[in-house]
C-alpha cells in the first residue's frame, strides 16, 4: 500500500531511541524525509546511521532539549530550514518520573510539565503555520495507553499526559478545516529504554525481580507478550499518511488489547 509520504517532510523529537526512533524509521521507509531530535547529538548520528542503513534516507539530526523555554521553537526553525517544511510533527518525549501523589513534589511536576505537555504544545504552535499555509499538515502526539486506563504509581505521567490528549483533541476541532488532522497513539507495554526504567522502579519497590514484572505485564496483556515499538511506528506511519486523511482527533491504543474500557 502507498501511504502517500514519500518526499513529506517529518520532524520526530524524542527520536534517537525507543519509540520516537521507530515512528522516524516507519516515516523513512515509506519515503519521507526527516529530522530527528534528542538531547544528544551522539545518539543522534547513531540513530541516524541506523536509518539510513535501514531506510537509505539519511535523516537530518537537530540537538535540543524540547522542555527548555525556546528550545522547541529552535527545533521547529532548524527542521524548517533543512527540510523546506514540517509536513508531519511526531511530538514524543521521555515519560515522567514514577511516584505516588505523597512522594511527588512540586519542583517534579513543574518539570515533567515542561517535558511532557508544555514542549509539545510550543513544538506545535511553531509548526501549524507552516501546515495552514501548505492546507496539509499530520500532527500526531506519542503519549500513553495510561490517558484511558490510568497506571499505578505514575501519577505525573496519568496527569500530564491526560492534559495532552485534551489539547490534541480540541486543537483538531480548530484546525480541521485546513487540512491538518491531529492524532494521540498511546502505546502499552512496549519494549522500550523507558520500560527497563520502570520495572526497576518496580522491583525496588515490591521486591520482585525484573523478570518477575516483564512477566506479569505480558500476562495483562490478551495478546500474551510486550510490544515492539515498530508496531508503535507503523501505525504512526498510517496516521501521517494520505489514506488517514479522515482521521482526525482520535486517542488510538496500540497496546496488545491491555486497555479493559469500550472506548
Amino acid at each position: 500500500m502507498d501511504l502517500g509520504l514519500k518526499d513529506k517532510a517529518a520532524l520526530i523529537t524524542g527520536a534517537s531511541a525507543g519509540l520516537g526512533f521507530a515512528a522516524a524509521s516507519a516515516l523513512a521507509e515509506e519515503g519521507a524525509r526527516v529530522a530527528i531530535n534528542s538531547r544528544s547529538m551522539g545518539n543522534l548520528k547513531k540513530a541516524a546511521e541506523k536509518i539510513k542503513k535501514m531506510t537509505g534516507i539519511m535523516p537530518v539530526t537537530i540537538e535540543g532539549d524540547v522542555s527548555i523555554p525556546g528550545e522547541a521553537e529552535k527545533i521547529a526553525a532548524r527542521a524548517t530550514k533543512e527540510m523546506g517544511s514540517v509536513d508531519i510533527l511526531v511530538s514524543n518525549a521521555g515519560g515522567p518520573p514514577a511516584g505516588k501523589f505523597l512522594e511527588v513534589n512540586k519542583e517534579a511536576w513543574l518539570k515533567a510539565s515542561d517535558l511532557t505537555l508544555h514542549a509539545a504544545i510550543n513544538l506545535t504552535r511553531a509548526v501549524v503555520p507552516g501546515m495552514i499555509e501548505k492546507k496539509w499538515g499530520r500532527i500526531i502526539y506519542i503519549t500513553s495507553v495510561a490517558v484511558k486506563q490510568p497506571i499505578e504509581n505514575l501519577l505525573i505521567s496519568n496527569t500530564l499526559r491526560a492534559g495532552l490528549t485534551g489539547f490534541a483533541k480540541s486543537i483538531s476541532i480548530d484546525l480541521g478545516k485546513h487540512g491538518l488532522t491531529v492524532n494521540t497513539v498511546c502505546p502499552g507495554y512496549t519494549e522500550t529504554e523507558r520500560l527497563v526504567h520502570l520495572a526497576e522502579v518496580e522491583s525496588e519497590a515490591g521486591g520482585k525481580t525484573i523478570e518477575e514484572i516483564y512477566a506479569g505485564w505480558a500476562a495483562s496483556v490478551p495478546a500474551g507478550r510486550l510490544g515492539k515499538p515498530e508496531e508503535l511506528g507503523s501505525m504512526v506511519a498510517f496516521l501521517a499518511s494520505e489514506k488517514a486523511s479522515y482521521v482526525n482527533g482520535t486517542t488510538i491504543q496500540v497496546d496488545g488489547g491491555y486497555l479493559k474500557g469500550l472506548l
